[in-house]
């Protein structure tokens, strides 16, 4: 029995119709990419200069905040 469950066509629709409500959603999506943003740059600066923080948990940590710095981008 073949798979007859193939998409010929993808829709992509608006997210808002008005202008005002798209702008708010670029400013808040904005706002939201770069706290995540700063955060994980944060997270690796502190973890990459200062020695102490050279443990395994934040050597885990430091890898998980640029594999969100990938992810976000």
């Amino acid at each position: 029995m073949p798979n007859s469950s193939s998409i010929s066509e993808f829709l992509l629709l608006a997210l808002a119709d008005t202008r005002q409500l798209q702008l708010l959603h670029f400013w808040l999506l904005l706002g939201i990419y770069l706290a995540a943003l700063l955060g994980n740059g944060l997270i690796s600066t502190a973890v990459a200069c200062d020695h102490r923080l050279h443990t395994p948990m934040d050597f885990f940590l430091l890898n998980l905040a640029l594999l969100d710095l990938g992810c976000i981008s």
